[in-house]
């Protein structure tokens, strides 16, 4: 099945800016809690359109990224019909290849996959995500030298966006309560990014 999506994404972890572990160190914290969010500008997946839609996933590592044990969840946009429903959990989950299938050997268990409201937007250089009762985040860029220029990284070993031109940004707004889980991310690392996956 050949599929393939573009659009926005961002995150928000527990790291101090800027977070380490997308250059294969440790957390600043010794762990990670991580949310991160898609807004889909044009996408197909065998031949269902999925232009407009939302994703969520958070995850928790107890460690370093790389050592595995990985606990996740998956939030998909209630405004999906069944079969939209069903190619983002495929391509989000892995199981239909692309860069997220490359993360999926360290997931040791999935709490969870849910089809919920998912509110996605961007305004100017603010990217802000909600879930009702589960998900907050809000990043804006952080600072740089140059006023003029915001601070990013290319080519970084570790992240949901290979290829692509990864700002670093600082959190707003960071929380997150479900599956017995809950954490407050506020005033900490945050990336965001355009991005291209396909399989």
């Amino acid at each position: 099945m050949a599929w393939k999506i573009d659009g926005d994404y961002f995150e928000n972890c527990n790291c101090d800016v800027m977070c380490p572990c997308v250059f294969l160190s440790d957390p600043t914290k010794g762990l990670c809690d991580v949310g991160v969010a898609w807004h889909i500008d044009r996408g197909q997946f065998d031949g269902t359109r999925l232009d407009g839609l939302n994703v969520a996933l958070v995850a928790h590592t107890p460690a370093n990224m790389t050592k595995g044990n990985w606990e996740v969840a998956l939030y998909t946009d209630k405004s999906a019909n069944a079969r939209q429903a069903e190619a983002l959990g495929k391509i989000f989950s892995g199981q239909a290849g692309g860069p997220i299938a490359t993360m999926t050997p360290l997931i040791a268990k999935v709490l969870g996959m849910k089809q919920v409201p998912i509110e996605f937007n961007i305004r100017g250089k603010v990217r802000s995500v909600r879930i009702p009762g589960v998900l907050e985040m809000e990043v804006a860029p952080a600072k740089g030298g140059d006023p003029n220029q915001d601070p990013y990284l290319v080519n970084p070993p570790l992240t949901v966006a290979p290829q692509s031109t990864m700002y670093v940004a600082i959190s707003s707004k960071g929380t997150y309560s479900d599956y017995g889980r809950r954490w407050d991310n506020t005033g900490k690392n945050g990336f965001f990014a355009k991005f291209t996956y396909s399989g």
